[in-house]
């Protein structure tokens, strides 16, 4: 045939030549040439014994058999004048094989090889239709999943394969999947809602997936599969799908060890440390002592090992080893650790398994494992009538830690009686100690506390002050007394003349005041020398992890390693990571050392503490000082995050914060070159308070700024108000003789106190009012406070307000104190809160 195009307008006319014609123009014959190409269709039939494959064509809606083509060629299908273009060469090439009949006979004999090899392939390029008798249609059945793994430069690219009655189809694959059984054809309907159920589980395990819609495939860029072991989180989301993974072995950037690590360890045992051999091994792959360290350290689950391959460590071996690891100093295969880590030992004890853990645990041990419960030892006969049993507790605990000569912290709520426990212990090591000698280390504001306690309850313990002006600068001096009292300030003074003398006891009071490891009382603590040391803190975390460390390493030197590994391992990870793993580790290494019991827990006759905010709404020219101060360090401390970092941008955030309480509290206080004047609207309050609703209710009023103190003072003044007053530069004798007034005169309804003066150690139970003026950080300090008067000895209900600006950094601290009250809780079961460092956000929020 030949054709021929013509212009005609816009639309081309299409000409053809009939067959023996000659090729002149009135021989030529038009027909209309539509640019849509043909669609090629099979139906397969039955006729007698033999199949039948008929090839169809649909033209516009209109079904023909390919023979009724009337060209002369299959490069094109003519039909009733109208020309149509076929889809491809590869087309053209398969319709020539029914261009005479339609069709193709395939015998009975045939048909299963040519329904595998030529029919079913057909079907996946060609709408192919199988008349009923042929055909048996399944629906929703269920695909069994499989995962291919292959890499694509930078990528790993995961490819899903759904499979029915054992034939695979992709995610792009037909609807419709034809498969051959016997002489019949299944027509599976794909159940693509369990596929796409799959897609997207898959989907879910990471938000950085690529994926190509094209191909049915998803994607992870290299460094996405290592992050904070993903991919062993997504092998271990396949085994619990029961999806196979295939491919692993022709990896190249992510060859896993199959194996998994046998470990063995032979702990043995000296005088103050336990040695462990241990050999790891992946198969034949032996992996160091020092490999599998900084794979923790670095957060990784997995370790080089020699051959090139990773070898993958277990949860189940990480949590049965992990802290092993971590405490234990040493690489190669040999471990070393402290007698203190004892718990860790135990816990491998405990779960020990013949194959992998051998033990020799030699006379040490032993003796340790001899003392592993505390036994019942009566208290001092004078004192079993007055002590309640959770005190008693507290003595055998206190006896517990000098048998096995170790220290620890006995960190009771506020209020319980740590005193009381400590002199009992001591007055019974003293009946056995005749010449026994012991230092008590406290704040300023508990010299007299100590001294009254040992008054009341062990009379026949002596004791002297060491403080003051005309304290003994002989050491002799100190060997006459049982007990020397003295404080943190004149011990740090005074060390050269307590390191002549050796204690029996040495206790420290309120000790998170040697929270700072490199803070001179720190070191002159640690210098002294004593065979027991012993620690009493209401609050041994205030602010972060670290405040443990330096009590913990006065107690028992090495416990925790050196400041630079608690700070890798502990602090980092569970002050700025949040990491809940750590916590838990550190949480059994401190649990022998540390006894904390709460009110809730055991004084269960202490009167109900009821805590409430008394918000406040700033005048107008108050809030406009504060507005004015805040716009001014928001721009000024943000833009010295963005120039300098968080780091070095302390001082001015503190400096900011500082200021905007005291304008909370009054401008008047502020330290400026302009002289506000003094517009408060907590003084308001809280004269209101005092005259209108506390009728002879007695309250204790708190505050860390000196000048609001002065403020408030001028205020009781002017009311007739008689009150107590005293700060941090209040003498020790005045303050025993303010706190005496107040406790004993019924006319002094008001005591102003400085928070740092006044937070620890004072029994204040005349008040049920308590009034915390100037919240701040941390939640600790001003539960401290509170407690001044919820405390053994208060009959009385507790009524404590935090005085609270409405809108201001005082209500956003409030908020952020939520979040600041898990870790102590968490390590040692405190309640008390904690600040952590400040971030960007935080700033923005408290300044916004």
């Amino acid at each position: 045939m030949k054709k021929l195009l013509a212009d005609a307008g816009e639309n081309p006319l299409a000409f053809i030549l009939p067959a023996g014609k000659k090729f002149i123009t009135q021989n030529l014959q038009s027909v209309d040439a539509i640019d849509t190409p043909v669609s090629i269709e099979f139906y397969i039939d039955k006729e007698k014994e033999n199949f039948i494959c008929e090839c169809l064509v649909r033209t516009r809606g209109m079904v023909h058999g390919i023979e009724e083509n009337e060209a002369s060629t299959s490069l094109i299908y003519l039909y009733n004048h109208q020309l149509f273009a076929m889809p491809d060469a590869d087309t053209v090439a398969l319709v020539q094989q029914f261009a005479d009949t339609g069709k193709i006979t395939i015998s009975p004999e045939e048909w299963p090889l040519q329904l595998h090899d030529f029919i079913l392939p057909l079907s996946k390029d060609y709408k192919t239709d199988f008349d009923p008798s042929l055909l048996q249609t399944i629906k929703g059945a269920e695909p069994e999943v499989k995962l291919f793994l292959s890499e694509r430069g930078d990528y790993l690219v995961f490819r899903p394969v759904f499979s029915y009655k054992g034939y695979e189809t992709s995610a792009t694959g037909k609807h419709i999947m034809l498969i051959p059984e016997g002489g019949k054809v299944l027509a599976i309907h794909r159940n693509k809602e369990k596929e796409d159920i799959f897609i997207q589980r898959l989907r879910n395990l990471h938000s950085n997936f690529i994926t190509n819609e094209e191909e049915g495939t998803l994607a992870l860029k290299g460094a996405e599969i290592l992050k904070e072991n993903w991919f062993f989180l997504f092998v271990d989301a396949m085994k619990d799908m029961q999806v196979p993974v295939f491919g692993h072995e022709a990896l190249r950037n992510f060859r896993f060890n199959t194996a998994k690590p046998q470990t063995k360890i032979f702990i043995s045992s000296n005088t103050d440390w336990f040695d462990a051999k241990v050999d790891i091994m992946f198969g034949e792959q032996k992996v160091s002592i020092s490999e599998v360290k900084r794979a923790l350290a670095a957060k990784q689950q997995y370790v080089q090992l020699n051959d090139g391959t990773l070898g993958i460590l277990p949860d189940e071996w990480l949590k049965k080893y992990a802290l092993l690891f971590r405490v234990g100093e040493g690489s190669n295969n040999k471990l070393k650790l402290s007698q203190y880590h004892k718990s860790v030992i135990d816990e491998l004890f405990e779960l020990k398994n013949e194959e992998e853990l051998q033990f020799e645990l030699e006379e040490k041990y032993s003796r340790l494992k001899d003392f592993e419960e505390i036994y019942e030892v009566p208290a001092p006969e004078h004192l079993q009538p007055i002590l309640r049993p959770y005190q008693v507790a507290g003595f055998q605990w206190l006896n517990y830690l000098q048998n096995i000569n170790w220290g620890g912290i006995l960190a009771d709520d506020m209020g319980l009686g740590k005193t009381i426990q400590a002199l009992s212990f001591l007055q019974h090591y003293k009946n056995t100690n005749s010449e026994m000698k012991a230092l008590v280390v406290c704040p300023t504001t508990l010299i007299y506390n100590w001294e009254n306690e040992i008054k009341k309850f062990t009379p026949d313990i002596t004791y002297s002050i060491h403080h003051g002006s005309t304290r003994t600068r002989s050491y002799e001096e100190i060997l006459k007394h049982d007990i020397t009292i003295t404080t943190y300030g004149t011990l740090r003074s005074d060390i050269k003349l307590f390191l002549n003398v050796k204690f029996d006891y040495l206790v420290l009071d309120e000790s998170q005041a040697i929270k700072n490891p490199s803070s001179k009382v720190t070191r002159a603590a640690s210098l002294l020398n004593a065979k027991h040391r012993l620690c009493m803190s209401g609050t041994p975390l205030q602010n972060n992890t670290f405040d443990i460390y330096a009590q913990m390493n006065f107690l028992n030197p090495g416990m925790l390693g050196s400041i630079e590994f608690f700070r890798q391992e502990f602090a980092i990870p569970i002050d700025k990571l949040g990491e809940q793993e750590r916590k838990a580790h550190l949480r059994k290494i401190l649990y022998p050392f540390i006894l904390r019991r709460t009110k809730e827990q055991v004084a269960k006759d202490l009167p109900e503490k009821q805590e409430m905010i008394l918000w406040c709404e700033m005048g107008d020219e108050q809030r406009r000082i504060y507005d004015a101060y805040r716009n001014d360090y928001r721009d000024k401390i943000l833009g010295t995050i963005d120039n300098q970092g968080i780091g070095k941008s302390q001082l001015t955030i503190l400096q900011g914060l500082m200021k905007l309480r005291q304008i909370c509290d009054s401008p008047a206080i502020l330290n400026e070159e302009d002289v506000f004047e003094n517009h408060s609207i907590k003084i308001e309050e809280l004269a209101r308070e005092i005259t209108e609703d506390m009728s002879d209710h007695k309250a204790l009023v708190f505050s860390q700024f000196l000048g609001m103190l002065g403020l408030i003072r001028q205020k009781l003044e002017e009311l007739g108000v008689k009150y107590e007053y005293f700060d941090g530069s209040t003498s020790a004798p005045d303050r025993e003789k303010a706190i005496q007034n107040f406790q004993n005169n019924d006319e002094v309804r008001v005591f102003l106190i400085s928070l740092k003066a006044g937070g620890v150690g004072l029994n204040l139970t005349a008040a049920d009012y308590v009034y915390i003026v100037d919240p701040w950080w941390n939640p600790a300090v001003e539960q401290q406070a509170i407690d001044r008067t919820h405390r053994i000895g208060q009959t009385k209900n507790i009524f404590a307000y935090r005085m609270i600006c409405k809108d201001t950094i005082e209500d956003k601290i409030l908020k952020l104190q939520e979040k600041k009250k898990a870790l102590a809780k968490d390590l040692i079961s405190d309640e008390s809160g904690f600040v952590k460092s400040l971030s960007k956000e935080d700033v923005e929020y408290l300044f916004s």
